[in-house]
Formats: C-alpha cells, structure tokens, sequence
C-alpha cells in the first residue's frame, strides 16, 4: 500500500504543475560560489535555476561566458529560471530575457554530500532557437532510476550562435556562444555535482534534437574532453556550419537590423533591444554550430568519420516518422507541390526519388505530407535528423566505441506539437520525449494521455536510459536485451507495452530504403 501511495505522489509531482508535497523550506547546498535553498516536490530535491556563468548582457553580449560573481547568504533556488531570449513557437512562450545562464538540479530525496549518485546532463533541443530547460524536470528520472538530473540553459538563435567581424578572438571565435554556455554549464557540473551528492566521474551527456547535435560537438570538443563518461544522442546529427556561410548570415542579419558600418557594427548590434532582434523577419540568422573556433576547431561529423572524437558507450537513436512533424504544413497540399518540392531539393535526383516514393502510394487524406515526411525521414534531408543518416552516424561510432543503436516505433505516440484534425503524426520528431520527461508537452499534456501499454513503453525507456547513465549499458534485467552495434549490427525497437523487440539493423535500412539512399549519386538539393 505505501509504495503503491508513492507511486502516485510521484506521478503527481512529475506532471507539470501538479505542485503536490512542496515545502516551504529545502535542502541547502554550498556550492563553490555560494549557497542556495532548493526545495522538496515529493520525493525529489529540486534546485532551480542556480547561474553557472554571468548573465551575458551589455557588453558581455556575445562574448564567452564569464565566471559568476560570488554570492553572500542563501540564494533561493526555487522557483524556475527564465527561458533564454527567444521567439514563440510549437506552443511555447516566447522570451526576452538574457539573464538566463542557469541550471537545475533534480536529485532523490534524501541524497547528501557523502553519496555519488550517476548524473545525465541534459541538454534541451529546439534548433538551438527555442527550448528550456523547464521543458525537462528530471524528476521522474530521478526517482525511477536513483539518479541525479542536470537540465541546462543556455544562449540560442542569434545571441548564442553569431560570427559576426569585430568578435573577440580566441575563445569567441565562430561565434559559438551557445556551445560555450553548453561546456561552462558542464565545467560547473564536474566541478559542484558532488556538493549535491553526485558523482563527477559518472556523468552522461545528453540531449534531443538540437541537444543531440550539441552532444556530437562536445564528443569531438577538445576543452571538454574528460569531462563525460557517456553521451546519448537523441534524434539528432552532427550538424555544423562552415565559417564562411555563418559569417555572411551575421553580415546579413546586422546589415538589415540597421548596423551597416564594419567598425562600428558589433557595438550597434548590442545596443539592439532583444525584442527589436526577435521581430526581425530574418530571425534567426543560424541555428547551427559554425566550425573554426577552439571548441570546434574541425567539423564534428569530419572528426567522428575519422574516429577522432571521445571514446565513450554512446547510446543513440531516432523516430519512426521523424519528418511528419515537419511535413504536416502540407496535409492539404496537392500532387503538384509534391512533385515541385522534391524537383526544388533533389534536383537531378528528382525523379529517381519520385520513382522510389510515388505519391499515389501514400494514403489519403493528407497524401503530401505522408510522402514528404517519408521522403524527409528516410533521406534524413532535415538537419541530417532520421532514417539513413542516423543509421550510418551509429555506424560509424560503432566502428570505435561501444554503441546501442535504437529506434522509437509507437506509432500511436500522443503528438506534442500543434494538432492538424485527422494527421497521424506517427512516432515523429519529439514524440519520445513526454515518456521520459512528463513536463515536455505543457500544451497538450502528452504523458497524461498515455494508455497502459504506453505508459509501459515509458516505464522501459526510463529503466534503459537510468541503466546507461549509470554503468555505460543499457541493459535491465527482466527487459528486452538490448544488442550492442557492432559487427553483428544489431539494433532495439521501442514497442508499446512489453513488446519492445531487438532487430537486425538491416531490418531498419530496409524499412527507410537505405539500399536507395546510398546509391543515390550526390547530396540532396
């Protein structure tokens, strides 16, 4: 009966703003700049919000983080930090807010500065333009896994990725400030972590989307190196831009924002309001990672192909249907776009792809974004996000270091984004996000509208991923084995239920038509 109760207190205080069992005073922990109060939610420790860099305002507008100024007494860690500068978007509120550098803390009740309890470092996605770190309360981790939860914020669109002429050399080169932010949050991490009662030697890097791309860049980021012990790549890639494109979108950018001088333009850019920047139509000038700085002297993806990159167990992965979240726009759209669309990105190999993928195939109604999203997904044309390009991103971290390659596959995933009547979305881009961290979808609630079957699914992926930031392997007794990738090339299927099932990855190549894709002459568009 008492763990029965539990259970539901947890359940309560996992879904977003449930609020249930708060305390009016919390735990106190010194860090090495000062003390802060968290909270009790339940049966989690929670310390929200504690800055890991100075806020990155006026003058220390695109510039590397700089070291917090120590504080006096107890500083309140209770409430949740501000989201980074950026526009709405997939219900979620928009912020002009610059005084973000923070980080949160989520550990079991009862943990102490004597335990050294695993840590997964979180880092949030949304194209590196939206996201926060509040979208990820760790609790649920926390507790069904008796670890500790770092979710992270940081500089995103253009505060945090702008190489713009007139930057400071040396650390700010490329203009990557928000990967910065990103390796400063970690830095505290591996320095505070066992004030909290965590253990630096044990720490998982980790993120989605635009997270996961973070985490490529950190596997092959010479500061950090050391720092980790593994990393997880969720639905991402290694995305970077070349120096000379990010440049010319800065230049852009400045020159319609009104700061059209060369000598005079990195100072009229920061007397810019951040609501004048957010409205500008051409917002955001970038939304990757640009390759030329100390952070990210070569290409990630170079470096990876060529095995230079931290050896540590990866786990990776992606969704069935990643690209319906992106061809939804088109449920409506005629044949006619179909056909002009994929002329306009496959050029020459147009009608080879039109061949593969003819849009009569593709069930009615919304016939165009099904065969968008199939085309999109299996070809990983977004970002590199998906289908084939993941499979050969997990092989060729297989190749050098131990790799659980997997994909998730409930197709009847709640949708996390904005609702089109009639739209499967099938298992797309972030689906897999509300089965781990409930207070992803505040907009729909996706956790709540899990059925059993799902919310075992949930229960799975929890205890895998828990398993993974604690030893290095996934595995769990009792739970579908989980093959590594490697020479047998083996690979887990995420099911509803207890039906989650280890296949050939061949298995998964065929189902997104790798055998085409490979042989398909040239890049896409």
């Amino acid at each position: 009966m008492r763990r029965a109760l539990g259970a539901v207190a947890l359940l309560c205080c996992a879904l977003v703003g449930a609020g249930c069992g708060v305390t009016t005073s919390g735990p106190v922990v010194r860090t090495l700049d000062g003390r802060v109060r968290g909270r009790l939610v339940g049966a989690t420790n929670e310390f929200l919000g504690i800055p890991y860099a100075a806020p990155p305002v006026g003058a220390l507008r695109w510039r590397p983080p700089q070291p917090v100024a120590p504080w006096r007494g107890v500083r309140a860690a209770a409430t949740s930090p501000p989201r980074c500068a950026q526009p709405g978007g997939r219900d979620q509120p928009g912020s002009t807010d610059e005084r973000c550098l923070r980080l949160s803390v989520y550990r079991p009740r009862g943990t102490t500065a004597h335990d050294r309890l695993p840590v997964l470092f979180w880092i949030h996605g949304g194209a590196l333009t939206i996201g926060s770190s509040n979208q990820h309360d760790g609790s649920l981790f926390a507790q069904t896994d008796h670890i500790e939860v770092v979710s992270i914020d940081y500089r995103l669109g253009a505060f945090g990725y702008f190489d713009l002429p007139g930057l400071p050399a040396g650390a700010g080169a490329s203009g990557d400030f928000g990967l910065l932010d990103q390796e400063a949050a970690l830095r505290w991490t591996h320095a505070n972590i066992a004030r909290f009662g965590g253990d630096p030697r044990r720490i998982t890097i980790a993120g989605e989307s635009a997270g996961a791309y973070s985490v490529c860049a950190l596997l092959t980021s010479p500061p950090v190196r050391g720092l980790f012990r593994a990393a997880i790549m969720q639905s991402g890639s290694c995305k970077t831009r070349a120096p000379v494109v990010a440049q010319a979108h800065a230049l852009s950018f400045a020159f319609a924002a009104g700061c059209p001088f060369a000598g005079a333009m990195l100072r009229c850019m920061r007397g810019k309001s951040v609501g004048r920047l957010l409205r500008d139509p051409r917002y955001p000038p970038d939304h990757v990672p640009a390759v030329g700085g100390p952070a990210l002297p070569v290409a990630p993806a170079t470096q990876v192909a060529r095995g230079r990159f931290a050896h540590v167990p990866i786990l990776i992965g992606t969704n069935r249907d990643e690209a319906r979240l992106f061809s939804k726009r088109f449920a409506d759209a005629p044949e006619t776009t179909y056909v002009k669309l994929i002329h306009a990105e496959y050029g020459l190999q147009a009608p080879a792809v039109l061949a593969e993928y003819p849009w009569s195939s593709f069930p009615e109604p919304d016939r165009t974004a099904y065969a968008l999203g199939a085309v999109w997904t299996d070809s990983a044309f977004v970002y590199g996000i998906g289908g084939c390009g993941e499979e050969r991103l997990a092989a060729q971290f297989a190749r050098r270091t131990p790799t659980w390659f997997y994909e998730f596959d409930d197709t009847s995933a709640p949708a996390t984004a904005g609702k089109a009547p009639g739209y499967r979305p099938g298992a797309d881009h972030t689906a897999e996000l509300p089965y781990m961290w409930p207070s992803y979808d505040r907009a729909s609630s996706a956790y709540r509208r899990l059925d059993p079957g799902q919310r075992e699914l949930s229960r799975w992926m929890l205890r895998y991923w828990g398993a993974f930031v604690k030893t290095g392997d996934p595995n769990v007794a009792g739970q579908t084995p989980w093959p590594r990738d490697g020479r047998s090339r083996q690979m887990l299927s995420l099911r509803p239920g207890s039906s989650s099932v280890a296949i050939p990855v061949s298995s998964f190549a065929e189902e997104h038509r790798c055998s085409f894709w490979d042989a398909l002459p040239g890049e896409p568009g």
